[in-house]
């Protein structure tokens, strides 16, 4: 399955290793990640913002789904998922550090059947959420 990823790179980057251990947990698995931080896909030239935006609009598109690590605020974050949820209907997990107590009301309090929000303790129990919500999808 081809899954693209959002993790905040401007924002706060605080839970960035979890994130880049889940994207090779995943990939581990067999599926295709799209995002910046999978190893296959690190450019050697400088992307400009608006070619940034372009290519990772094209791998929402060309997604099935999205996982997106929520623990740092991020704008681009919050602008893929929403893309992904209005625009092009995909189901997104969203991951959180069970630390956090302050996620976006814009995300927890969208309503949408598309959008689940996970929390996560460890290393360990990303790796099982995320197993578990891709074998739910695979189910359907």
């Amino acid at each position: 399955m081809i899954i693209y990823c959002a993790g905040p790179i401007r924002g706060d980057v605080t839970y960035q290793k979890f994130f880049t251990k889940a994207i090779d947990y995943i990939e581990s698995l067999g599926h295709t990640v799209l995002s910046e931080f999978s190893g296959k896909f690190s450019s050697t030239i400088p992307l400009t913002d608006k070619q940034t935006y372009k290519r990772d609009l094209k791998w929402i598109d060309g997604s099935k789904i999205m996982i997106a690590e929520i623990s740092g605020p991020s704008l681009g974050v919050g602008f893929e998922i929403s893309y992904a949820i209005f625009k092009r209907k995909l189901p997104v997990l969203a991951i959180c550090n069970s630390e956090v107590q302050n996620i976006s009301s814009m995300i927890t309090g969208c309503d949408s059947p598309l959008l689940t929000i996970q929390k996560y303790k460890d290393e360990d129990d990303l790796k099982r959420i995320v197993k578990n919500y891709l074998s739910k999808l695979s189910e359907k």
